[in-house]
């Protein structure tokens, strides 16, 4: 699992620990513990600041195959339950040199709202280690718990745990469980995470309360292909920008294979984001993660308050919000996210393995998530309420030469239909005919398309009754000194090389409204 070039870098990742770092390993026996020791004794070796110890943590511990992280004897509050490969061996490798006195990436605000907190807060994460989103999940809350010692974090490796999974009904990742009742499943992430703790209590978001910035030139609102590039354009003319981002990536982190990006053959989502965020960092751009705006305050400076109690004053705006998935909005959906209905087949498709599901949806993304679950679950049905699919011609053929794919056009879904809290089957209707079928499945993947994230913007601009902000041909909104770009407007065609061109454009813009104002 620990190559000799992993080991390496590790090593060259470890030389600079300011404390030293214990494994501590529960005691006892467990089918898998002898490749978790290797795991970890592997890693061990690469820094004398390193060591493993087997201990009986009188309960702390879950079992024979969890280890917490302790820091010059100290608990740390970050448990592992399962050997944290795959997508979380970054979740791993960053617990434990924040452990060892690397600086926190979290902004001071967020900061301040997680170390406000003054009751006992132990989270469990399940995740799985195919889970492309359950990473930002476990090293945020890992970062809670080093920031707060009030708070504890425990990664779940479900299937190291498949009997606690069916305790619990789990049927998506990430699933947080906040002393031991759910706190948030599905689509979840940084900025979820606080708004929900401060739904919980909402005296943290004093800990910011009449916090402002200096006066900004430029802020933008996103933090995806657009909204990246329109913060560096604007930082190339010299002006002071900072960035306001939920989910550093937006949906493009979600997407598994980009070869539509012109000069760049084949990338990933997360690869692509995460050269977005290392060519953003080579210019003095300020960013704002894991917050939302709640409002703006219109005038010749502008008033951007912010989730975590903040407030931005700055001469324009650049809105580059994108779009999120699409609700089907029947019944039977909501009521049963994460217990069957996902909107991610790359996160959640594992659980359905050998199970009947069906993709609701019959567009590019439809299509190509039912060709990644085909290689995983028994059988897929592809529900397309038109008579005929929107997919790109080559993915439709591969589709059709699949033996475990069935597509169903010009069928409307009725409900997606559930006993004792998990999902068995979708009613759905022929359009042409009118015969109702109710047909046995396991999962529904939800995958009809994106909704603009613009709901915060009702009354400040021009919107179109789908929620796109009108723009003209240089990005500029019905609102004085207000631009935007990307899948949020009234631009055809949401495509990443589009966003980008548009958010630069947008930058360029607001550059010429300051020049005069």
């Amino acid at each position: 699992m620990l190559t000799q070039e992993i080991l390496q870098a590790l090593k060259g990742y470890t030389a600079s620990m300011q404390k030293d770092v214990t494994f501590v390993l529960q005691t006892g026996e467990h089918s898998k513990k002898g490749e978790l020791v290797e795991f970890l004794s592997g890693i061990a070796s690469v820094s004398d600041k390193i060591t493993l110890e087997e201990r009986d943590t009188n309960g702390v511990l879950r079992s024979a195959t969890s280890f917490l992280l302790e820091a010059d004897g100290e608990d740390t509050g970050i448990r592992f339950s399962g050997i944290p490969g795959g997508h979380e061996f970054n979740s791993l490798v960053l617990a434990l040199l924040h452990a060892s006195g690397t600086e926190l990436k979290v902004d001071d605000n967020i900061q301040n709202i997680v170390k406000a907190v003054d009751e006992p807060l132990n989270f469990e994460v399940f995740i799985s280690l195919s889970c492309h989103n359950c990473p930002d999940v476990v090293q945020a809350l890992n970062q809670f718990a080093l920031l707060n010692p009030n708070i504890t974090s425990e990664m779940i490796d479900g299937g190291v745990y498949p009997q606690l999974i069916e305790e619990r009904d789990i049927q998506g990742v990430p699933s947080v469980y906040l002393n031991g009742e759910l706190f948030a499943n599905g689509k979840v992430d940084a900025s979820v995470l606080i708004d929900k703790l401060i739904e919980r209590d909402a005296s943290l978001k004093e800990a910011n309360k009449g916090q402002a910035m200096p006066m900004q030139d430029v802020t933008v609102i996103g933090g995806g292909p657009a909204g990246v590039s329109a913060a560096i354009y604007s930082a190339r003319k010299g002006l002071k920008v900072t960035i306001v981002a939920d989910r550093f990536g937006g949906q493009v982190k979600d997407t598994m294979g980009i070869e539509n990006l012109i000069s760049v053959p084949k990338t990933t989502g997360p690869e692509l984001v995460g050269n977005l965020l290392s060519h953003m960092n080579d210019y003095d751009i300020t960013l704002k993660e894991h917050v939302k705006v709640e409002n703006i305050e219109r005038g010749d400076t502008k008033i951007v308050a912010l989730s975590s109690g903040e407030e931005i004053h700055t001469r324009t705006i650049i809105v580059a919000t994108g779009a999120r998935w699409r609700e089907l909005g029947v019944p039977g959906e909501k009521e049963n996210i994460g217990n069957g209905v996902a909107y991610c087949p790359h996160c959640d498709g594992p659980f359905f393995k050998g199970k009947d599901v069906a993709v609701i949806g019959g567009g590019n993304s439809g299509i190509e998530a039912a060709l990644d679950l085909a290689g995983i679950v028994k059988s897929v049905t592809v529900f397309e309420f038109m008579p005929d699919l929107k997919a790109d011609k080559v993915l439709v053929e591969q589709a059709e030469k699949r033996d475990n794919i069935t597509i169903l056009r010009n069928v409307a879904t009725n409900q997606i239909v559930a006993e004792n809290g998990k999902v068995t089957g979708i009613d759905y209707k022929n359009r042409e005919t009118g015969e109702d079928t109710v047909l046995p499945l396991a999962g529904v993947f939800v995958q009809i398309g994106l909704v603009p994230n613009s709901q915060f913007l009702q009354g400040v601009v021009e919107m179109t009754g789908h929620g796109e902000i009108i723009v003209d041909n240089k990005c500029v909104t019905s609102e004085e000194g207000i631009f935007a770009a990307g899948d949020v407007t009234t631009v055809p065609y949401k495509q990443i090389v589009i966003s980008m061109g548009e958010g630069a454009k947008a930058s360029l813009s607001a550059f010429e409204y300051l020049l005069t104002h």
